[in-house]
């Protein structure tokens, strides 16, 4: 996938807001795009392109992102509050960047902070081990039909379709 071909499809404004959130924290660019390599690399391994439905294999993929951010940020610059805030901030931009319906943006948003709490409870272990902890939360993944449907528990993940 070519970076350049992605970002084709973004709106100028965009760009400039995440050229200037990596100038901001330019220590954690490197990181960021190896642990979205990685995350998309297990993705597809482990669900095949059904990660890219919003199915549970999305949901994994999108909480396993925030997570591998954050491990791979927080080895940079040990600074969990700093790697907290970039690991928002580049996801949170990715979903504006690439609009989705609301539901689906909700969904998103969601599983990328159960990632980030996945990492603030298990910063210190393997990321085999999360992944086994993550394929678990994906069997128990909620489907969900609505924005009021997303129940705000820690490490809970939630679908739109069920791709049984």
């Amino acid at each position: 996938m070519s970076i350049l071909r992605v970002l084709r499809n973004v709106k100028i404004k965009k760009i400039w807001k995440i050229l200037l959130l990596g100038a901001w924290h330019p220590l954690f660019i490197a990181p960021t795009l190896r642990a979205t390599k990685k995350c998309l690399n297990v993705s597809t391994e482990l669900y095949g392109k059904s990660h890219h439905q919003n199915g549970p294999a999305n949901a994994f993929r999108h909480a396993f992102w925030n997570y591998l951010i954050a491990k791979k940020c927080f080895s940079w610059r040990p600074n969990q509050k700093r790697v907290m805030l970039w690991t928002e901030k580049i996801t949170d931009w990715h979903e504006a960047a690439f609009p989705n319906s609301s539901l689906a943006r909700a969904m998103d948003l969601h599983n990328n902070a159960v990632g980030r709490q996945l990492f603030l409870g298990h910063r210190s272990e393997s990321v085999e081990h999360v992944i086994d902890k993550l394929k678990n939360l994906t069997l128990k993944s909620v489907q969900i039909h609505s924005e009021s449907d997303i129940i705000v528990q820690p490490l809970q993940l939630v679908h739109i379709i069920d791709v049984k």
